[in-house]
């Protein structure tokens, strides 16, 4: 029996890739952690590294020789230390906060027709714009 996309035991959602067969390294769980709490990609993420995204990949399952300033960039991207990123600090426990929470609705509504995008799209703006008002106002 085979299961495709259609019968509905797949969606969107779901996580993607292949499993990997050997443990992540700690270094690259940390950089796993950190990026899912962000709710970025991993094709997101090496964008603003201005790498491929089967390189940024390999930083997240095996040991690798970064240069210096790819830590430091990886640090401002994934919004974290470079103590954490070395492991000198403990794992941080992030709350699911509005970032990756929002990013994840946002994939949802990206899902939609054009013209439903559209009235959210519509909908926030002039939520939000009625929020500032009321911030400038007070």
């Amino acid at each position: 029996m085979s299961t495709t996309f259609s019968e509905g035991m797949y969606n969107q959602y779901m996580l993607v890739g292949r499993p990997t067969k050997q443990p992540r390294t700690s270094f690259g769980q940390r950089l796993l952690t950190s990026r899912e709490a962000l709710g970025l990609s991993q094709a997101q993420v090496a964008e603003q590294l201005e790498i491929t995204q089967p390189s940024y990949a390999d930083w997240e399952r095996y040991p690798v020789a970064l240069r210096p300033e790819q830590v430091a960039q990886l640090a401002r991207i994934l919004k974290v230390s470079l103590e954490y990123l070395f492991g000198y600090t403990p794992i941080q426990q992030r709350r699911g906060g509005p970032t990756g929470r929002l990013h994840h609705v946002l994939e949802k509504v990206s899902a939609l027709p054009r013209h439903q995008q559209n009235k959210v799209i519509e909908f926030v703006e002039a939520f939000a714009e009625r929020q500032i008002n009321r911030q400038h106002k007070q």
